[in-house]
C-alpha cells in the first residue's frame, strides 16, 4: 500500500532527506503536496520529480513558475498542504513557530503526523498532545533522540516501568574548544559539526546545546514524563541516540549511524522496518564509546532551557523565539557567539506571562514580544 505524503519544509535539510527516503522506496510512498521556503529552484526540481498536486511557498504567488500544479503561499498555503485531502501522513520538517497551527489542523483532519519541527512541541506541547489524544493519533518523532526513545518504548509497549530517559548530545562543533575562546568563535567554527549534516540553525543550536534543551522540553510532552525523569549526557560519537532506564535498573538504548534518513524512514514506516542500503552500524569499526556529563559553564543554554521548561506557560515560547533571533544575528555576523545565550537569558528574565493557561493566542503574543524585546536589546548593544 502506498502512503501519500504532504511535506512541510521540503527544501530544508529534513525535507530533502525525507524525499531521499521516498526516492529509495517509490513503491511505498508518493508525494501529494509540498510546502517550501524561498529556494524556488530546488522546489522546481522536486515538483518535476515527485509531481505533487499542490505546492505552497513562503513568497508571493508562484503559479507562473509552476503551471502544472496548484500553487498557494503563506500561512494559508501551509494549512492547505497540511490538510490536503489525499494525504495520509504529514511530515512537519519546517523550523519556527509557523507549523504549530498546520500541525493542529492535520491532526484534526485525521492525518498521521511525522514531526521534526522542535517549536511545535516546545511551545505548544500541551495543546498538540491533547489534540493528538483526541484524534487517536500518535505523533511520530523524527528527531534522532526522540525516535530512539520512541523505539525503546514501542519495544516495551508500556511506560509504566520507566525510571529515567537519557538524551544523548554530541556536544557540537565546539565541545573541546577552550572555554576562554568560546565567546568569540567564528560562524565557520560553530557550523563545523563533527558528526551530523544539518541546517545552519540546528547546527548552531548544537554548538550551544540549546538543541538538547529544546529536546528535553519536547520529551517531557511527547512521552508524558516529568523533567526530573529526563537527563542529558554528552556522547561525542553520536552512535547511541537515546536511552531508557527501567525501574529494575536495566537500560535500553537505540544505536545507529548518524544519518537522519534512518529515523525519518522509521517515522514513515513504523512499526514496520524496511531494508535500507548502506545505513548499517559496524561497532567494531567505531572503537571506544565515550560519555560525560554536560558542563553547564560551557553550555549555559541547557540550564536556561531546563528552567524555561519547568516554568512552563509561555517561557518555552520565549526561549525558542529569542534563540531563533540570536542565532540569525550570529550567522549574520551582528553578534558574538557568546551573546546568544546572554540574549536568551536577559529576555527570559524580563518575560511576564500574560495568563495562567497555554493558548495559541498566548503563544503568538509571547513570540511577538520576545522577538521585539530581543531586537531592542541587539539594537541598544550596537
Amino acid at each position: 500500500m502506498t502512503t501519500r505524503l504532504a511535506i512541510l519544509g521540503s527544501t530544508g535539510s529534513i525535507g530533502q532527506q525525507t524525499l531521499d527516503v521516498v526516492r529509495q522506496l517509490p513503491e511505498r510512498f508518493s508525494v501529494v503536496a509540498l510546502a517550501a521556503g524561498s529556494n524556488l529552484d530546488l522546489l522546481g526540481d522536486q515538483v518535476q520529480e515527485f509531481r505533487p498536486s499542490l505546492i505552497s511557498t513562503i513568497s508571493a504567488d508562484q503559479s507562473h513558475n509552476f503551471p502544472d500544479c496548484e500553487c498557494m503561499n503563506g500561512d494559508s498555503g501551509l494549512s492547505a498542504v497540511a490538510t490536503h485531502p489525499d494525504a495520509d501522513m504529514v511530515v512537519v520538517a519546517t523550523t519556527g513557530h509557523s507549523a504549530i497551527v498546520p500541525t493542529i489542523q492535520a491532526l484534526r483532519e485525521g492525518k498521521e503526523v511525522a514531526l521534526a519541527n522542535k517549536e511545535v512541541i516546545v511551545c505548544a506541547g500541551e495543546i498538540i498532545m491533547r489534540e493528538a489524544v483526541e484524534a487517536g493519533i500518535a505523533i511520530r518523532p523524527i528527531d534522532s533522540e526522540h525516535s530512539a526513545i520512541w523505539q525503546c518504548l514501542l519495544a516495551r509497549g508500556t511506560t509504566d516501568d520507566v525510571a529515567k530517559i537519557t538524551l544523548t548530545a554530541s556536544g557540537g562543533a565546539l565541545r573541546d574548544i577552550p572555554l576562554d575562546q568560546l565567546p568569540d568563535v567564528t560562524v565557520d567554527q560553530a557550523l563545523a559539526h563533527p558528526n551530523w549534516v544539518m541546517g545552519a540553525k540546528v547546527t548552531i543550536d548544537s554548538a550551544t546545546l540549546m538543541n538538547k534543551g529544546l529536546e528535553v522540553i519536547e520529551a517531557r510532552w511527547l512521552f508524558d514524563t516529568e523533567f526530573d525523569n529526563l537527563d542529558v549526557v554528552i556522547h561525542p560519537q553520536s552512535l547511541i541516540h537515546s536511552m531508557v532506564t527501567f525501574t529494575d535498573g536495566s537500560t535500553m538504548a537505540q544505536l545507529g549511524i548518524p544519518d537522519m534518513r534512518v529515523p525519518i524512514q522509521y517515522a514513515l514506516t513504523a512499526p514496520e522496518r524496511i531494508a535500507a542500503p548502506d545505513r548499517h552500524l559496524d561497532l567494531t569499526a567505531m572503537g571506544t564509546l565515550e560519555f560525560r556529563p554536560p558542563d553547564l559553564e560551557r553550555f549555559p543554554a541547557l540550564k536556561l532551557a531546563n528552567q524555561a521548561g519547568r516554568a512552563g506557560l509561555t517561557y518555552p515560547t520565549v526561549l525558542s523565539a529569542v534563540d531563533e533571533i540570536a542565532v540569525d544575528q550570529f550567522l549574520a555576523g551582528n553578534i558574538r557567539f557568546g551573546d546568544i545565550t546572554d540574549l536568551v537569558d536577559r529576555t527570559l528574565q524580563a518575560h511576564i506571562p500574560s495568563g495562567t493557561q497555554v493558548t495559541l493566542e498566548a503563544i503568538q503574543e509571547a513570540d511577538r514580544w520576545a522577538r521585539e524585546f530581543a531586537d531592542q536589546l541587539i539594537a541598544t548593544a550596537n
